[in-house]
């Protein structure tokens, strides 16, 4: 984990790589327990004996259920010494590029794009690419954006 002391030792770090999460095993309970939080039962997710005959030959979890990792690989990369708070302000743009079947591993790789002055402190904006192991294309990577209250 890389830790920076205070918001402009993090500002130096635009542009660069902050790290790469432990790979996360993708269950068919994780599945299951997300399809009941979000009442999302699609069969292609929650259905092991239709999902066989599917597309992809078996369940895959939902797409937002791999954005939902991200913030969980985010704190696994990086942390901001010195912080009075961090909020969550939303995605410039998600992407699903491949499905994520079930029993997969998948981690996130975080990059730095910007930092910017804003009334409550800064905005940040972190690429966090969710690899999707032995896949060349990876499985989601989304523009996070962040408030952060020094």
């Amino acid at each position: 984990m890389q830790v920076f002391d205070g918001i402009e030792e993090y500002a130096a770090a635009v542009g660069t790589s902050l790290g790469t999460s432990d790979w996360v095993e993708v269950t068919q309970e994780k599945i299951d327990a997300f399809a009941e939080a979000t009442n999302d039962h699609q069969w292609i997710h929650v259905d092991p004996e239709r999902a066989k005959d599917g597309p992809f030959g078996k369940p895959i979890a939902h797409g937002y259920l791999t954005l939902s990792l991200v913030p969980s690989m985010t704190a696994q990369t990086y942390r901001v010494e010195g912080l009075k708070l961090a909020l969550n302000y939303g995605s410039n743009k998600v992407r699903f590029p491949t499905v994520v079947p079930v029993g997969s591993r998948v981690r996130g790789h975080v990059e730095l794009v910007s930092l910017t002055e804003i009334a409550m402190g800064r905005q940040a904006v972190t690429r966090v690419t969710v690899e999707l192991e032995g896949s060349t294309k990876p499985a989601c990577v989304a523009e996070v954006v962040s408030v952060l209250v020094p």
